[in-house]
Parts: structure tokens; sequence; C-alpha cells
């Protein structure tokens, strides 16, 4: 197994896709480190996995609170002298036409995608630069490579977890740490299926029928694309975004 007593932190664990790379890491052998804003939403996740056969411990974490973030990674290094891979799949798509954007939710978005990202990579990097090895990947979106209505916030945060990705993936790579983002098209969540119920006809056009594949990803997939940047399969890729779309950015 690829993370057989590997330390995995992922941040977002309780959302759709953080839930997806907690199992799929946890089905490879890691000891999944479930992390969440919200406690309660991530230990389902945890008592799944353990149900399982898996590992995995729940905390709650906020990825915007620098003193919470060093908290736990100083616990996680106390506990089990490292940490291999950090996942920041933390992060919040509000939709607004930018002429009505508010302050609120710009500033907002742009702390749990991007701030979140900068503040929990940077503090476990500190480590895992002590480790001389280690592993991060963010989670961008193909919102981070191209604009898209009423998106502005969103746009501006993962244009910015792309760039810093890259400029993280320069500076630790001395160290033996890799740096990569998953950067994700329209994937069978919840949102993407409000969509779907909110305006079928609509959704058809604008999404379906501009993706070669024909369909919406699953969260495994992602996962699947989250894992592999993870694991040694990728020991030779850093500072690369890779694209989850089923080909939509080639129209």
């Amino acid at each position: 197994m690829r993370f057989a007593d590997k330390i995995i932190l992922i941040t977002g664990a309780g959302g759709e896709i953080g839930a997806a790379t907690a199992r799929r890491f946890a089905r490879e052998g890691g000891l999944v480190i479930v992390t969440d804003n919200n406690a309660e939403a991530a230990e389902p996740i945890t008592t799944d996995i353990l149900a399982s056969g898996g590992k995995a411990q729940a905390h709650a974490l906020t990825v915007t609170d620098r003193a919470q973030v060093e908290t736990l990674v100083a616990a996680l290094i106390e506990q089990h002298q490292r940490i291999d891979v950090l996942a920041n799949i933390a992060g919040i798509a509000p939709y607004e036409p930018f002429i009505e954007a508010t302050d609120a939710n710009w500033q907002r978005t742009l702390d749990v995608n991007l701030t979140g990202v900068f503040l929990c990579s940077q503090i476990v990097a500190r480590a895992m630069v002590k480790q001389r090895n280690g592993v991060i990947v963010n989670m961008a979106s193909t919102n981070g490579l191209v604009g898209e209505f009423g998106m502005s916030g969103y746009n501006a945060s993962k244009f910015g977890v792309v760039g810093l990705t890259m400029t993280m993936a320069i500076e630790l790579a001395p160290y033996g740490i890799r740096v990569n983002a998953a950067a994700p098209g329209m994937i069978n969540t919840r949102l993407s299926r409000q969509v779907l119920e909110a305006d079928p006809a609509l959704a058809q056009s604008y999404f379906k029928d501009k993706i070669p594949l024909g369909r919406f990803g699953s969260v495994d997939e992602v996962a699947a694309v989250v894992a592999f940047l993870a694991s040694d399969d990728a020991s030779y890729v850093t500072g690369h975004a890779l694209v989850v779309d089923g080909g939509q950015l080639t129209f």
C-alpha cells in the first residue's frame, strides 16, 4: 500500500471531496488526521474509516486560526514524530456577480481558500523541513486557471492557490518536499446537484455539453488524483496543477 505507516493531515475532511480523500488515504494504509472546522463533520468520517479497518483521528481545526493550526501540528509531531502528507482541501465557494459581491464574502473566501492554505502549509512545511521530506497537495480548481461568471472571490482565491503552489514548490524542493495542486472542474457534489436541479437545461448546455467526457466527475476521482500527487508514483512531479475536468478546458 502506497501510504502504509504514513501520517496524512487533511483539512476540510468533513466536505464531500475531503471525506473521499480521507477514505482513499486510509484504504492505502495511511493514518489519516481528519480535520474540519466543524468537529461533528469530522467524526463520522473517522468512524467510517475505523469501522473499515483503517486508521484515523478526528480533530476540529479552523484553517484561518494560526494558533490553532500550530497547536495541532505540534501535537501531531509530538505523537507521531512527523507529518508525511498535508492535503489542503478546506474551501468555500460563494456565488455572487462581481458588482454585487460584498466585502465580507470576498474576505471570507480569500481567508479560507488562500490564507488557510498558506497558514497550514507554512506551519507543516516547517516540520517537513526538519524531516527533509514531505508532500503538500493543495486544492485548486479550474477556476484558478480560467474565469467564471459570479465567482470573483473564488476565482481570485484559486488563482492564488495555483501561484502559491508553484512558489512553495520552488522554495521547498531543496528540502525534499514536493508541492502540487489538484484542479477539479465540475464534480458531482451537493453544489453541482443544486445547479442541475435549479435549471437542468442551463446545466446541460453550460456544463455537460462543454465536457468532452460528457459527465461531471466524482469525488472519488478527485481523491484519486490527490493520492497520486501525494504518492511516490509522482516523485518527479512538483509545482504542477493537475486538471481533473473531463477535458472541459480543451474547449
